[in-house]
């Protein structure tokens, strides 16, 4: 049996490198499980190492290693699995790009091969967004041995064109054929949904240590605090009679008010979700058109714009603190409306 090259060790089936080169210590897997090509990428490695620390020359690194960091980095993330998803999609088109290699053109033939598989420009462009989010923090933040960026400048990327999809309200009818073919998890999610307009992920996220009561009555509200919320401000969420029997069936029970045997849900556009849809004949509604059908019914009941701006959150500027109790009532109020005898504010959808 050949003898390996000093500081290479398998584990497994894989050579690992474990060397001090130039005063840097090299920890990391070479990917290879033949020892000449384990010993090929230790000479490459080392080469790049003594260029940049003896001769001052910059390592080219290459996206790979730019979303491996980004991974690693910002575990926390609550978007974190998608962002792995897009990632994933992307390697096989830039992942062996050099970084300062990487320009529109280069997603070009991703972006026609998305398309053909009926991915929306909506998706598209949240996948530019998390590549771009990558390369930015190659400019800004990363740095190497000699304290240089791991890119100087960041590409523009294309933002892609699309049909955007309108909104689809759901009548009240719909909304019973909906939810008569759900579990009864899902159809809970669904209506309080319908009656407090959140998005999906601020649901499965919902947690009862963000309940307060407010002061004096027994109406309840929950806080979307800033790290869940999509736009990163903290705003409250007043809750009608019908929300409020929903969460009060799920006391006690899990940390997370919505849970499946405790656990907490992912999404609600899950197999149940689609398979009712199906039965429903309502395959073109979203998880997200239940959100808009609580604000256009909110409309439909004659809440002021200002109002349904603050519940649905799209008040950049309002925070949890900024409600005093009169506002929190006359909110509560509003949603109120949309319980009990519904046909007063159920939308004439024209076909």
């Amino acid at each position: 049996m050949a003898k390996s090259t000093p500081g290479l060790r398998k584990k497994g089936n894989i050579w690992h490198i474990d060397k001090t080169v130039a005063g840097i210590k090299l920890r990391e897997s070479t990917g290879e499980s033949e020892l000449e090509e384990a010993e090929r990428y230790l000479a490459k490695r080392i080469q790049e190492i003594r260029s940049e620390v003896v001769y001052g020359e910059r390592r080219e690194r290459i996206f790979d290693e730019a979303a491996a960091r980004f991974i690693e980095e910002y575990g926390h993330k609550r978007s974190l699995d998608r962002d792995i998803d897009t990632l994933k999609a992307v390697m096989p088109y830039i992942g062996d790009l050099a970084l300062k290699k990487i320009h529109s053109a280069s997603l070009d033939q991703y972006i026609r091969d998305r398309k053909a598989a009926k991915i929306s420009a909506g998706t598209l462009n949240r996948d530019m967004a998390v590549i771009r989010r990558v390369l930015k923090l190659c400019v800004a933040m990363w740095r190497d041995e000699q304290g240089r960026p791991w890119l100087d400048n960041a590409p523009l990327l294309p933002t892609v064109q699309g049909v955007k999809r309108k909104p689809r309200p759901i009548s009240v009818a719909e909304q019973d054929r909906l939810i008569n073919g759900m579990p009864q998890y899902l159809a809970d999610m669904a209506l309080f949904a319908l009656h407090t307009g959140l998005r999906d992920q601020e649901i499965c996220g919902l947690q009862w240590q963000h309940e307060r009561r407010l002061s004096g009555t027994s109406e309840i509200v929950f806080i979307i605090t800033e790290e869940r919320a999509k736009n990163d401000h903290e705003r409250i969420v007043p809750l009608n009679s019908v929300a409020r029997s929903i969460v009060n069936r799920y006391r006690d029970q899990s940390e997370f008010v919505f849970h499946l045997k405790g656990n907490r849900l992912e999404r609600m556009n899950n197999r149940a979700w689609r398979k009712a849809r199906e039965a429903a004949n309502l395959a073109d509604v979203r998880v997200h058109d239940l959100r808009h059908t609580f604000g256009m019914r909110l409309r439909a009941a004659g809440v002021s714009f200002e109002d349904r701006q603050d519940l649905l959150g799209h008040h950049a500027g309002h925070i949890t603190t900024h409600y005093c109790k009169a506002e929190i009532a006359r909110l509560i109020e509003c949603v109120e409306l949309l319980c009990g005898d519904m046909h007063g504010t159920e939308l004439t959808l024209i076909r």
